[in-house]
């Protein structure tokens, strides 16, 4: 619902502005969503980028310990960790207002999950407001300022559980 992709009732607001009061293609650009296994549909990582980003986006892969040169590669070459650090670096070289994100580090060592989070936390002190689904309650400590869970089936909030 909150990205618009799937038929839903109810509303969604982002500062004030409901999502039905715009074209989807504008609301999708403010509220951004990474799901768990990101899609391709370029043969090579740096064909998803704008030369407008170009800057933001070595500079976000030498934060997440990637090579610039990464962007010449086959996405279909590259390891689940590397696909899923490439689509970190693609939902914030757009700027959203809010990025939706599922599980964007589950493929991760410890080492390059410290890294995205940093990048994350660049973008929450930017203003971006992040909602991530993850399976690390470790992470959601670390990342949050508001923690829910589902427990068989509901919506358990942080004072709750």
């Amino acid at each position: 619902m909150l990205a618009d992709l799937d038929p839903h009732e109810g509303e969604a607001l982002l500062d004030g502005r409901c999502a039905t009061s715009m074209p989807a293609p504008a609301w999708r650009a403010k509220v951004v969503y990474q799901a768990a296994e990101p899609a391709w549909w370029e043969p090579t990582a740096g064909a998803h980028f704008d030369d407008a980003e170009r800057g933001f986006v070595e500079q976000s892969l030498a934060a997440l310990g990637l090579d610039a040169r990464i962007l010449d590669s086959d996405v279909e070459r590259l390891s689940t960790g590397e696909r899923q650090r490439l689509a970190l670096v693609r939902s914030l070289a757009r700027r959203p207002a809010v990025l939706l994100l599922d599980e964007p580090t589950a493929a991760l060592d410890p080492d390059s999950v410290g890294k995205a989070e940093a990048l994350l936390r660049a973008g929450l002190a930017d203003g971006m407001a992040i909602l991530i689904v993850t399976h690390s309650a470790e992470q959601a400590q670390r990342l949050a300022q508001r923690i829910f869970r589902l427990e068989q089936g509901k919506l358990v909030t942080g004072e709750d559980a």
